[in-house]
């Protein structure tokens, strides 16, 4: 298991994603930033240089992908993106294996209109309310 004495939930083998779960932490304003995903605004810079994609799996941090279980790393086939299937269908209701069964769905099933369909279902997602 991987764990970080503070607060930050690092992962385990069975669901290795990070998850910032100290929000006491957090200033009014990171809470806003947070709330309406504009945390995220800065790797629109990453898109325009090509690193990635605006939709796609969501870029794994190096110490999560030493937990994944070979079926995982498929989602590393394609370019992360800014937005996902896992984005629009449960975010973080979902367990790690379904979000890797969705990025998993996206890869195998892409297609411009999918594309689309998932772009258009971000914004909503954005301004729902849900908690990490």
């Amino acid at each position: 298991m991987i764990m970080n004495p503070g607060r930050n939930n690092l992962g385990t083998e069975e669901n290795p994603s990070y998850k910032f779960i100290n929000v006491e932490r957090l200033t009014r304003t990171g809470r806003f930033l947070r709330r309406f995903s504009l945390d995220e605004l800065p790797q629109i810079f990453n898109v325009f240089k090509g690193e990635m994609s605006l939709v796609g799996p969501r870029p794994p941090i190096p110490y999560e992908v030493e937990c994944y279980k070979t079926w995982h790393r498929k989602r590393l086939d394609v370019k992360p993106g800014l937005t996902g299937l896992w984005q629009v269908s449960g975010r973080y209701r979902l367990s790690f294996d379904q979000m890797v069964k969705l990025d998993i769905y996206y890869i195998e099933n892409w297609s411009l209109w999918l594309d689309l369909k998932i772009i258009l279902k971000t914004l909503p997602a954005l301004v729902m309310k849900e908690e990490a």
